[in-house]
């Protein structure tokens, strides 16, 4: 249980913490805010104010010794490449080898989006038309399924990439 003389030997342990820990960063005045306490008292690693009088000088640029070459050339080059990369084209779309492989994908695509449509807008229809729907999906499916290769392939280890 605490007493209220624990709570602040606590705040103040972790007020000590803080004041201690690192270097300080150097925010930008906020119109809204008035100066906090912390900026007030200068520590040992307080840095200069070069800030213009009218902001922040974010667009300034950096002292020499703090610019490197190499990784500024390094950043305008892959920033230049992105800019000119160009994806390849599409590959085109594939097509069945014969007419009844068409016909049963179409099935498996064509007829379940034929018989949401029909439900969808409460059309009414024979049920042979609902029949036939069920019957060419299962059909494409099955017949798909038939003309899958029933052997291993040879060169083929299981691994995909």
């Amino acid at each position: 249980m605490t007493t209220p003389g624990d709570e602040s030997r606590t705040e103040l342990a972790w007020r000590e913490i803080v004041d201690n820990y690192g270097e300080r960063v150097v925010l930008p005045d906020d119109a809204t805010s008035g100066p906090s306490p912390a900026d007030a008292s200068p520590g040992p690693s307080s840095a200069p104010d070069t800030e213009a009088p009218g902001g922040t000088d974010a667009d300034a640029p950096l002292p020499d010794h703090l610019v490197d070459d190499d990784e500024v050339e390094a950043r305008e080059q892959a920033i230049a490449e992105a800019e000119r990369f160009r994806p390849p084209p599409a590959p085109p779309f594939p097509v069945p080898r014969t007419w009844q492989r068409g016909l049963a994908w179409a099935g498996i695509f064509v007829a379940p989006l034929l018989a949401l449509v029909v439900a969808l807008f409460s059309l009414w229809v024979t049920p042979l038309v609902g029949w036939a729907l069920v019957g060419w999906f299962v059909g494409g499916f099955a017949y798909l399924v038939h003309e899958m290769p029933r052997g291993r392939d040879p060169w083929d280890d299981g691994s995909r990439v």
